[in-house]
């Protein structure tokens, strides 16, 4: 189980990733772009995720990954933070970072 907490600490270990607001929530930003954000429910995190992907993620883990119709036409998907390990946790954000992150921020990142 991960926390809001885990979020904030994996997250600010990305190059140039900064705590922020979005929506009146916390939320993680690169160069002014979101790539994670709490929800008001506080125990759901928005990330971003190529929205190719976003399907097979929902379909092989439902329990950890969902959305909701606000979202289908954006780039995002909703993690549950009960359900999903810090491990994984970690390896979402790096990739949510990517996609939001500028080309040359990208050689930064130590996987």
């Amino acid at each position: 189980m991960a926390t809001f907490e885990d979020v904030r600490e994996l997250s600010l270990e990305l190059p140039a990733a900064e705590e922020s607001t979005s929506y009146g929530t916390p939320a993680f930003k690169v160069r002014k772009k979101l790539f994670a954000r709490l929800r008001e429910e506080g125990d759901i995190l928005v990330i971003r995720v190529d929205r190719d992907e976003r399907a097979a993620l929902i379909e092989s883990e439902p329990k950890i990954y969902f959305m909701t119709p606000h979202y289908e036409n954006y780039g995002f998907v909703l993690v549950r933070l009960e359900a999903v390990e810090r491990d994984e946790l970690r390896e979402i954000l790096i990739e949510s970072w990517r996609l939001a992150a500028p080309r040359k921020l990208h050689d930064e990142l130590r996987d």
